[in-house]
């Protein structure tokens, strides 16, 4: 696993949230749950820069805003934050607790106020 061992930068955290899900999920579960919870984000009315997830050829990436790269950038955190809201929800739906607690043990996510405990959501 490549993801930065103590993340300081939304995109930091992402690399983790996208690396974390692809081990228990596969790639393309992944890139379809995070496209899901993206889409949901922007539908409240989020301004931010959205992140993209696609697919090239059998592999799928993701192409983070420039400000997600800025360490403690508190509007990319918060972005960030509304998309793991959203994740937490549809994983809580479709997988149950199982995705959301081994997020949840992440201190990385903890740390920096992204909520995935697996009660039942608000």
């Amino acid at each position: 696993m490549s993801a930065v061992e103590d993340p300081s930068s939304a995109a930091e955290l992402f690399e983790l949230l996208w690396e974390s899900l692809a081990d228990v999920l596969g790639t393309a579960a992944a890139a379809t749950l995070l496209r899901r919870a993206i889409k949901r984000t922007a539908a409240h009315g989020s301004s931010a820069e959205p992140v993209v997830v696609t697919r090239k050829g059998p592999d799928y990436e993701y192409r983070l805003p420039d400000t997600w790269r800025q360490p403690g950038n508190e509007e990319a955190m918060s972005a960030l934050r509304g998309v793991a809201v959203e994740l937490r929800m549809l994983l809580i739906e479709l997988t149950g607790p199982v995705v959301v607690r081994r997020l949840a043990r992440l201190a990385s996510f903890r740390k920096l106020g992204i909520d995935f405990s697996d009660e039942a959501p608000q």
